[in-house]
């Protein structure tokens, strides 16, 4: 059974708070201001009704100018403690907001590889940027809405009292109304916000998708650039129609409001007149006046916090769905007591392993026992969809076996740390994936602190040095949005010089180059023979032409090993390996 949102709200709430625990001293700080500011301003009515009930009528020049000086001295006074505390105000909610967006990011780069295969990338920049930013307005000013309303509500209502308790009364008379009302409109607005954030996500996924390189490219050869422009046109008009309808939720109740506020006025004067004996009565006109004043300042703070109510109550929305994101859990945790790396040999083990994917109907490995020893090279192959990809996955902790372990000499992947693991295991895949930056940075991103020297080595080696010092720019060059400048083998010699400059003790190449031509396979293979030598290697392989060198070769079908053995012993084994061959001799390699 769901809980019910009273329940949860409140919880809610409490999280939201303490994001500001980290400011409590600048709050506090702000909360005196506030005071400070709101008390001051208390005294302008009073003033008033002095220089009407006395000073005016005796003609008291001296006490007038008096008078009107603190009134002078109480505007100057609250406008400059109002600017001072909208700067700490601001200084807590930008905090507020940085702690949060960075939360959400740290936590976001912990989710393993199955979040991501699974969560469109519009979606996670939604939640980010558009969620989190609309959040802001809430997150600055909702604290000293409140502080600053609530100790101006408190404060009037006291000098009211002070005033004339019976008018005080007539005042408050119809603000239950006024609550109920706010608490309505907030609830129906919650719900149009939770719906406006889903389309925004919706938009930001199909912008995204269709924006980039990879998603022009596919319009323009599809030619479906007018039916796209359809669906963004259709999804923006409902994102608007959702905007109209959370912008005029309860506006004619709150106008209602406005109205009543705006003849309150005239009812306390009328109060004044028939309630008490006579016109004149125990109120005098400077009361009067005063009273009213207060009341002009007792009833728009407190719009403004049923008004923050009403936001907060909309912002819920936002909040639960980054919330939502903080509370994914982490099946992927960092070793919590890492063991220390030691001098690192490289041995790959696979011990009983089983993996299934999520709502997958069967494993896609079972039962696989594999060593890859330190310094050789163990070629995996196999028809697509064997569990090939999956097991250099595993190798590199990207994902956790359901059963069995992995381990590298000897210890447990789960008790070495995600950044001891990744300094040691590397993987070259066949989908490259470069940063729009350029080649200088996209190599950097393997070594920072790597020297103008170092690069070029690595590029060296990777066979890509001649082609980058021949562009006009050098290695300064912007690569484009995932690497577009280049074709899929300089893309792929380019990632590996940066795995060059990484240098992972094992090595794991994930189809590198099944996408490539032959002359363009023979320079990256050249280039893959360099960032091998020497390291424990496991090389994920479509085309067996680039494995027969392998020290061991290993065939698997439907998620198990069925052979193994090297290219010789297999090929005259005339089974599962001997097939392969077979079929790709008979199939024409483009040129």
């Amino acid at each position: 059974m769901k809980p019910t949102k009273p329940n949860k709200q409140p919880g809610e709430i409490r999280r939201i708070l303490r994001l500001f625990a980290h400011d409590r001293a600048r709050l506090a700080v702000v909360g005196a201001l506030i005071v400070a500011s709101s008390l001051i301003s208390l005294a302008s009515p009073f003033l008033l009704r002095d220089l009407l009930d006395v000073s005016l009528p005796t003609r008291n020049t001296s006490l007038s100018a008096l008078l009107a000086l603190g009134m002078v001295v109480v505007a100057v006074a609250t406008s400059v403690l109002n600017v001072l505390q909208s700067r700490q105000s601001t200084l807590v909610g930008q905090g507020v907001m940085h702690r949060l967006r960075t939360a959400v990011y740290e936590h976001l780069q912990k989710l393993s590889l199955a979040f991501y295969t699974r969560t469109r990338t519009g979606e996670v920049q939604s939640r980010i940027a558009s969620d989190i930013g609309s959040m802001q307005a809430t997150v600055t000013n909702t604290a000293t809405t409140v502080v600053s309303s609530g100790t101006t509500v408190i404060g009037t209502f006291v000098a009211m009292l002070a005033l004339n308790w019976q008018l005080t009364l007539v005042s408050l008379i119809l603000v239950p109304l006024f609550v109920l009302i706010s608490k309505q409109v907030g609830g129906r607005r919650r719900k149009f916000v939770a719906l406006r954030q889903e389309r925004m996500a919706d938009m930001s996924a199909m912008v995204a998708d269709s924006l980039s390189v990879s998603g022009i490219l596919l319009t323009r050869t599809m030619g479906r650039g007018d039916q796209l422009t359809d669906r963004f046109t259709t999804a923006s008009a409902e994102l608007a129609d959702l905007e109209v309808q959370s912008s005029m939720t309860g506006r004619w109740r709150q106008s209602t409001i406005g109205i009543i506020i705006a003849v309150l006025p005239a009812a306390i004067y009328l109060a004044a007149a028939f309630t008490f004996s006579g016109t004149t009565g125990p109120v005098s006109i400077g009361t009067l006046v005063a009273f009213t004043t207060l009341q002009g300042q007792l009833f728009r703070p407190m719009m403004s916090l049923l008004s923050t109510g009403v936001e907060m109550q909309s912002s819920m929305a936002m909040f639960r769905r980054v919330f939502e994101y903080l509370d994914l859990p982490i099946d992927i945790p960092d070793a919590a007591d890492p063991q220390p790396r030691g001098e690192t040999r490289g041995e790959l083990r696979f011990d009983g392993v089983t993996f299934r994917y999520p709502e997958a109907d069967r494993d896609t490995l079972a039962d696989i026992d594999l060593t890859v020893p330190a310094g050789r090279h163990v070629a995996v192959v196999g028809a697509t969809g064997s569990g090939k990809t999956t097991l250099g996955y595993l190798g590199a902790r990207l994902y956790e076996p359901d059963r069995g372990s992995i381990t590298l000499d000897g210890v447990p992947l789960e008790r070495l740390s995600l950044a001891d693991l990744a300094s040691v295991v590397g993987i070259v895949s066949q989908e490259t994936f470069l940063l729009h930056a350029s080649i200088a940075d996209n190599l950097r991103f393997a070594k920072p602190d790597a020297t103008d020297d170092e690069l070029v080595a690595a590029a060296r080696a990777a066979q890509i040095h001649q082609l980058i010092d021949e562009l006009p720019d050098g290695y300064d060059t912007v690569v484009g949005e995932r690497g577009y400048r280049f074709s899929g083998g300089e893309k792929q010699r380019l990632a590996i010089a940066r795995m060059v400059l990484r240098n992972p003790q094992v090595l794991i190449l994930d189809e590198a180059t099944s996408a490539l031509d032959n002359s363009t396979e023979a320079a990256v293979t050249a280039a893959l023979a360099n960032l091998s030598a020497g390291r424990t290697t496991l090389t994920i392989a479509h085309r067996l032409s680039t494995v027969r060198d392998a020290d061991e070769i290993v065939v698997m079908a439907h998620g198990r090993i069925v052979e193994r053995g090297s290219h010789d012993e297999l090929a005259a084994a005339d089974g599962a390996y001997a097939a392969l061959l077979a079929k790709e001799s008979a199939v024409p390699v483009a040129a």
